[in-house]
């Protein structure tokens, strides 16, 4: 999409409906989180939802940048049927993958010798993450359509249908909160995958008339500049190995907490944790695709875009801030997710360390819009996989040499991770906006 003049105004009106979108996913989190928390055995539960929802976030890695792909690649029907016929094959991928892992022998090994699940709230993860089959597959198929939404200027569809995920997601949650005697993390999986399907078919239909006028488009053959499979992998491999990197680091994470000081109260705590800090990074999250889509084909569009993150970036550390480092902050934990006073006491300090994430995370979405935009993707694998390294480095040796308590060691690690790849990111963006 381009525009004559990209007008602050014009980016907001563009980002808000991708912002909501995203904004209403964050909230998925706590409203599951709380709905845990008031259930019996909540501190198993809560541990064993936290692990299933990093296990499947993991499964997804591969397909979560094909909104990426396809606001950028999908042009006519050829672009099309190529990139569609792409992400069908990683459908089939990431839920075999996702099929072998649950086999008993192989998910004792990882959760309970390499992990150190106690052997309840390993048997809770298996099966909650068995009601997550269906997750990476609908979001790989929704992704794609999105894509294509928002490249055709489409993007308060996007919200219209994570409403639609959001209603869904609630009403499972509910009805087998308030009538079903089932364990908490299974609610929590279940409701996700209804959510998550539910709005995979409300994308289809409302893309369908975009999609009957691409399929109609015509193309010449012939010509070079025709999208080929060699030219989808070059542009997404890097892509999806920088998100299966990146969301590696959250079963590593879990992994080294589970042998961390107060391990299991650390397992607990941070996917309650994680979801509030995620509701401020949504806000940048949401950047991504705006970044790609309104830079322009001659990159007019750079200087606006980044006087606009800059804002975003501001307002994400002030109202993070505000919650984490007064009064609000106990009302969250305790009144709002449910956790114990012990447990809120706990989560207190990683989430005033975890309050520069949500701004480093509009930053990273803006430099990684930046190299898509030029068709320069490996950097941002690069970037992802420093990223990592500092992540498991840093967290070892505050677990290991400081004993120190493992969530609020995650939360430094994260912190000093993130700072490593938007450094990178910074130089290999200096080469094309100079």
């Amino acid at each position: 999409m381009n525009f004559a003049e990209l007008s602050q105004k014009k980016i907001f009106k563009f980002w808000y409906p991708l912002a909501l979108t995203w904004l209403m996913m964050a909230f998925e989190g706590p409203f599951l989180a709380a709905i845990i928390a008031r259930l019996p055995e909540a501190k198993f539960n809560l541990a064993a939802y936290g692990v299933a929802y990093s296990f499947a976030l993991l499964s997804e890695a591969p397909v979560i940048m094909m909104m990426a792909a396809s606001t950028s690649l999908v042009k006519n029907s050829q672009s099309y049927f190529k990139l569609r016929n792409f992400n069908n094959l990683l459908i089939i991928f990431v839920t075999v993958i996702l099929a072998i892992g649950l086999i008993p022998q192989i998910f004792n090994f990882i959760t309970g010798t390499l992990i150190n699940l106690p052997v309840n709230v390993g048997e809770l993860t298996r099966y909650s993450l068995l009601f997550l089959i269906p997750w990476p597959g609908a979001i790989a198929y929704r992704r794609f359509l999105q894509g294509i939404l928002i490249a055709n200027n489409k993007t308060k569809l996007v919200s219209y249908g994570t409403i639609i995920r959001l209603l869904v997601m609630a009403g499972a949650a509910y009805g087998l909160f308030k009538f079903v005697t089932i364990s908490g993390a299974y609610i929590g999986a279940i409701s996700l995958s209804a959510g998550v399907v539910a709005e995979m078919i409300a994308s289809h239909l409302m893309c369908r008339s975009i999609l009957k006028k691409l399929k109609s488009q015509s193309f010449d053959k012939t010509s070079n500049d025709n999208l080929s499979y060699k030219k989808i992998f070059n542009f997404y491999f890097p892509l999806a190995l920088a998100t299966f990197i990146g969301l590696g680091a959250h079963p590593l994470i879990t992994f080294l907490v589970g042998h961390s000081k107060m391990s299991l109260e650390s397992l607990a705590v941070l996917p309650v944790i994680n979801s509030l800090v995620f509701i401020f990074r949504s806000i940048g999250l949401s950047y991504q695709e705006v970044g790609i889509a309104l830079i322009g084909e001659d990159k007019k569009g750079y200087r606006p875009l980044k006087k606009f993150a800059t804002k975003l970036a501001f307002f994400n550390i002030l109202v993070l801030g505000v919650i984490a480092f007064t009064s609000l902050a106990d009302i969250w934990f305790i009144s709002v997710s449910g956790l114990s006073k012990l447990l809120a006491e706990i989560a207190i300090l990683p989430t005033q360390i975890l309050i520069v994430i949500p701004a480093l995370s509009v930053l990273i979405s803006f430099q990684r819009a930046i190299q898509v935009a030029y068709k320069n993707t490996a950097p941002i694998s690069k970037a992802t996989a420093a990223e990592v390294v500092v992540i498991v480095m840093a967290l070892f040796t505050l677990i290991s040499l400081f004993d120190m308590i493992g969530v609020t060691a995650a939360a430094i690690a994260l912190v000093l991770g993130r700072i490593t790849s938007n450094s990178y990111l910074f130089f290999e963006n200096k080469k094309h906006t100079n």
